[in-house]
């Protein structure tokens, strides 16, 4: 039969030359990927930078856990959580600033922001905790959710009965050297590091279930 006893035939063919050249010449546009994550390292940056121009006690007020905790004063629970912003060099937050972006991106996108936010203050939350009930130091920094992200990521393709091989590994390079180093005399908290890393192990199985369409 002929082809003009249908003329929608016409209508099916692809774009015309002049549309796939015009698509491929849009700029491309910067994509605010990961937004727990990107807004997370943005403010410890602009805290770091508003310290170091403006205000050079506005980490030792607002973020950094101090020796002794009072139960009268609101600004001792909010360094509870605001401590992971605060860093002591640029240097520190860097260092850490590194692993973050490199692994919370790929994080955020399996369990979803919603989730990650969950898992980055309740760590927040425990090391400082932790740190004022059993510790006379203080504490700043986002290490404890750095441990978080490492372990977390080493947790992949969790079968039932199964513990993946690449968690035990990284489990036992990464908590293992904190562990040998834990009574050392220096200014690195290793308690924060591992109990990221307990955080990391515990939130990988819990969450081992999650699908894509329950991610926000």
């Amino acid at each position: 039969m002929p082809s003009e006893a249908f003329p929608w035939r016409h209508k099916t063919g692809g774009h015309s030359p002049q549309a796939t050249q015009a698509q491929n010449s849009m700029p491309m546009k910067i994509q605010y990927n990961s937004p727990v994550i990107l807004t997370f390292s943005l403010l410890a940056v602009v805290i770091q930078l508003l310290n170091l121009l403006f205000f050079p006690n506005l980490t030792y007020e607002y973020f950094l856990i101090r020796s002794t905790m009072s139960l009268l004063n609101p600004l001792d629970y909010f360094r509870l959580v605001s401590h992971v912003l605060g860093h002591a060099s640029w240097s520190h937050l860097f260092s850490n600033l590194t692993y973050i972006l490199l692994l919370g991106p790929v994080l955020e996108e399996k369990y979803g922001s919603q989730s990650l936010f969950f898992m980055m203050f309740l760590t927040a939350l425990s090391t400082g905790v932790l740190n004022v009930w059993f510790f006379s130091s203080g504490l700043l920094g986002a290490s404890g959710i750095v441990f978080m992200l490492i372990i977390l990521a080493s947790i992949t393709d969790i079968r039932e009965g199964t513990i993946p091989l690449t968690f035990i590994l990284v489990a036992c390079i990464f908590l293992g050297t904190e562990m040998l180093q834990i009574f050392r005399t220096d200014q690195v908290s290793q308690m924060a590091h591992i109990v990221g890393g307990i955080a990391g192990a515990c939130f990988g199985f819990a969450y081992k279930g999650s699908r894509r369409e329950q991610r926000v």
